[in-house]
């Protein structure tokens, strides 16, 4: 196994975002502007936001205001599962919301089919593959754990299929595989990027006008009911503001203890020879991810790389956020090692790019909602991984909370949930902060090695309700 060969040719930098699609960008903010509706940040979140509130009402005036390129950040870097969970996984949500999950999931359904619906209806290729996930068990002890997510599943609606190893194993072809799970409908693959460049266009179709290139970087009340958001060379005065920046600086101070950056990191293969494609089976191209606690999910590209990503998150001392960190060489190497291990005949097989991106986490591993001044401001972040499709979601509650399209007052069945009306428990001030998510990585680990027996830091942190387990 020649990690170093495999890896020497990997461009640092994010495979979705390389793609020739890459639209040209659209111009910066330049003096003062007014809007009924202002949106920060054309990631999913702000994109969705927008496009939801044209379609609730069309007369409104919509500006986007992005301080790099649509799509550039999180959006834009993800592997592309676009999930029907709303909770981060049906055991997250039974544990912090069971009397809601029967809504949750049926929201989430909806979401998910809204989501290929309004793609096809404005012409995005953004590959949409609704081929489903298929959970592998690689340990023994990962076996009973997939039993109880099957039925669990079950009962909220949900048809899964439990495989043995054989059958998983026919399905697509590592030595690894002791047993799956694998649910058909509740999650689809995309390309991130390209849903990110759609969306985008759709807004733009619908009359919004984005401006990228454009960092806010103050927020104050205007008068007459309205907010000011000020950048370097403009403004724009409106009279509701919905954030949807993840986890980079917020404008309002309250989030910044709510919300850590973790990096994830992912590497794409070479194209598959038709040879070695046909080495590994995959014939119905399926997200696939691993059980255990700290996982691995991987899928096809639709000119047949293989993106494999996920296991190593790490939080950096204070919140760091800088460019240079999203290259790590240590972790690539590791993620070779396992896909290697995964599919031992793809030894040979290089990898074209290799990179890492921030995921905005929360305490609750779900996005939580809320709204600013007086109601004019709203709120959504903390998706932790799961929001390709959760922020359409999200889109619609802060839209709700604004009012928008809605009779003044009216509240709505989303913003009648639990996870909607609760906000998650804050991370700690550092150097306790760094302490705290270094001892709970490393407990993480220690369990894998355990045969998935949870130590004493993690059963405190399940009792608190804080128990993570990915």
């Amino acid at each position: 196994m020649n990690v170093a060969q495999a890896l020497a040719d990997a461009e640092p930098v994010p495979y979705w975002l390389a793609d020739a699609a890459l639209p040209e960008p659209r111009p910066a903010l330049a003096g003062p502007v007014a809007c009924d509706l202002a949106v920060v940040g054309a990631g999913y979140t702000g994109l969705w936001t927008a496009l939801r509130a044209k379609e609730r009402d069309p007369s409104l005036d919509v500006v986007v205001l992005e301080a790099d390129r649509a799509g550039g950040a999180a959006s834009g870097r993800n592997g592309g599962f676009c999930a029907a969970s709303l909770t981060h996984g049906l055991r997250n949500g039974m544990d912090r919301w069971p009397d809601d999950m029967p809504a949750l999931e049926r929201l989430g359904r909806d979401n998910l089919r809204a989501i290929g619906d309004t793609l096809a209806r404005h012409g995005v290729d953004a590959e949409w593959e609704p081929t489903g996930e298929m959970s592998v068990a690689t340990e023994e002890w990962q076996l009973g754990g997939l039993a109880e997510e099957c039925e669990l599943a079950r009962v909220l609606g949900w048809r899964p299929v439990l495989l043995d190893g054989a059958a998983a194993r026919a399905e697509v072809g590592s030595p690894t595989y002791l047993g799956a799970l694998w649910d058909r409908d509740a999650v689809a693959m995309v390309h991130p990027a390209k849903l990110a460049w759609g969306l985008a266009a759709a807004c733009r179709s619908l009359g919004v006008t984005i401006h990228e290139n454009t960092r806010v970087t103050s927020l104050r009340d205007a008068g007459g009911g309205r907010l000011r958001l000020g950048g370097a060379y403009g403004s724009v005065t409106a009279r509701r503001v919905a954030l949807g920046t993840g986890v980079f600086p917020p404008l309002l101070r309250r989030l910044r203890n709510y919300l850590v950056p973790v990096y994830d990191y992912a590497l794409v293969t070479e194209p598959l020879s038709a040879e070695r494609r046909a080495a590994v089976g995959w014939r119905h191209r399926q997200g696939l991810g691993d059980s255990a606690n700290q996982f691995h999910y991987y899928r096809l590209t639709s000119d047949d790389r293989i993106l494999w990503g996920g296991y190593d998150a790490v939080y950096h001392y204070g919140n760091g956020l800088r460019p240079e960190l999203e290259r790590r060489p240590a972790t690539f190497a590791t993620l070779a090692r396992h896909f290697l291990t995964t599919f031992p005949q793809l030894e040979g097989v290089r990898f074209s790019h290799a990179w890492g991106g921030v995921v905005d986490t929360c305490s609750r591993f779900c996005a939580f909602y809320g709204t600013a001044h007086d109601g004019r401001l709203a709120y959504a972040a903390g998706y932790t991984g799961l929001g390709v499709g959760a922020t359409r979601f999200g889109a619609d509650v802060m839209l709700d909370l604004l009012g928008v399209g809605l009779p003044p007052g009216e509240r709505t069945e989303r913003t009648e949930l639990a996870m909607v009306r609760s906000k998650p428990v804050p991370f700690p001030p550092e150097p306790l902060r760094y302490g705290v998510i270094e001892l709970t990585r490393r407990e993480i680990a220690r369990a894998d090695r355990n045969g998935g027996r949870r130590g004493l830091w993690l059963r405190a942190l399940d009792r608190m309700g804080l128990g993570f387990d990915s």
